[in-house]
């Protein structure tokens, strides 16, 4: 622990404490949950930023607006500006609200990876954006960062953990990265453990605290792109020497990520999750770029939607990232079953 953290970490046992009487409040009823008319699947996760969870919660929604089913994402859309009202964008329902606008980088994401296959609900309110798109005839719904969002109930419970850091040094905020103690994971209704496909260590902490079913997921590189120079190939990429940057909950694990796919990485430079890029920040980026002997940049395609544009003098890859869970047809089964079971009354 850091001198800095030696000195927050009074500060955690109140909010432990005020993190463990809010749960308590929601279990026994003393707050009461908001219902939604359809189905909600919660995808979270115990710590502050980097387990995977957008791209889970895209993977969730594609595959449900494939099965043919009406399907709505509720997000904050953190460190973003929204429309003051909720809206859809699936075609064939006519919304009741004008399309959602978000200056989120994930919500911008997201809508790029989605289109209008899927509905959006973007704002602190959930149960309010979700109701409003219940009006328009969504009834599966997926609650992004929503595994500390009591107010709304959820009939499946997903918590995503990253293998290489998975209780973010085992102190609740402010001194470390958990949002809850790990006692909080009896929630939970389905583990996923990413950036790995076997992790026996991860498994033993994650049964002390419950015997919920644990799979396992790994990011895979979709493509590689040139947001600027559409005339630029993925496989000139993988020709450079390139300086990776970014402002996501897990850097380090992305330039690992980079290596392992192939890409010669001669250099990094890191940022705060979600920071929106200056054309001062890009210039400084490019100078230590050039210092380091690169000769193009590479990034998230999160970063992507936080760079001013056209911005960039050297060469810019983008990276596009998404997830491949293991065991894939029984994570559907049991998350399917799991619903079922929360609709039955069945007790978990």
């Amino acid at each position: 622990m850091t001198l800095k953290d030696s000195l927050l970490w009074p500060l955690t046992v109140p909010y432990g404490a005020v993190s463990h009487l809010r749960a308590s409040a929601y279990r026994t009823g003393i707050l009461k949950q908001h219902h939604l008319e359809g189905n909600v699947i919660s995808v979270g996760n115990l710590t502050t930023g980097g387990t995977g969870k957008t791209p889970m919660v895209i993977w969730i929604a594609e595959r449900l607006a494939a099965e043919g089913k009406s399907v709505g994402i509720l997000t904050r859309g953190y460190r973003g500006d929204s429309a003051p009202t909720p809206a859809t964008s699936r075609p064939n329902v006519e919304a009741k609200q004008k399309a959602p606008t978000s200056t989120s980088d994930e919500v911008q994401l997201m809508q790029a990876r989605l289109g209008g296959r899927v509905a959006f609900g973007v704002g602190a309110d959930r149960f309010a954006h979700g109701q409003a798109l219940a009006n328009c005839g969504v009834n599966w719904f997926v609650l992004d960062d929503g595994f500390q969002h009591l107010q709304l109930a959820r009939d499946a419970d997903i918590v995503m953990i990253d293998a290489t850091n998975p209780f973010g040094g085992g102190h609740l905020l402010p001194a470390g990265r958990l949002r809850e103690p790990k006692t909080a994971l009896a929630r939970a209704d389905l583990i996923v453990v990413t950036r790995s496909s076997h992790s026996p260590a991860v498994e033993a902490a994650v049964h002390r605290e419950t015997n919920a079913p644990i799979f396992y997921a790994q990011p895979e590189l979709d493509s590689v792109y040139s947001p600027s120079n559409a005339h630029l190939e993925s496989h000139d990429a993988r020709e450079q020497d390139l300086f990776a940057f970014c402002g996501i909950g897990n850097p380090a694990a992305f330039v690992a990520d980079l290596r392992s796919w192939g890409f010669k990485v001669v250099g990094h430079k890191f940022f705060p999750d979600h920071h929106r890029y200056t054309p001062a920040d890009i210039r400084e980026i490019e100078a230590e770029a050039r210092a380091a002997g690169a000769s193009g940049l590479i990034s998230t395609e999160k970063d992507r939607f936080n760079c001013p544009n056209d911005s960039a003098a050297m060469n810019l890859w983008v990276c596009a990232i998404s997830l491949r869970v293991d065991r894939e047809q029984d994570f559907w089964r049991t998350m399917m079953a799991t619903i079922e079971s929360c609709k039955s009354g069945i007790t978990r």
